[in-house]
């Protein structure tokens, strides 16, 4: 039996997959996940800035 490097079958099989994952998306979810992270990342810097702020005033 003569074993070969052909990786066709693995790439059309996961190709396959992620398309069919991708068209179970909804844009507008796609859209407020984007959303909803971005207003995560600047809250948390924010709140980062403004704690550190409060701890160097704290500690004078």
């Amino acid at each position: 039996m003569e074993h070969s490097n052909d990786n066709t079958t693995v790439i059309g099989t996961v190709s396959g997959t992620i398309l069919s994952i991708l068209a179970t998306f909804d844009i507008q979810d796609i859209i407020k996940t984007i959303i909803l992270a971005a207003i995560g990342a600047t809250v948390s810097f924010i709140v980062t800035k403004g704690l550190k702020w409060l701890w160097e005033k704290w500690r004078r």
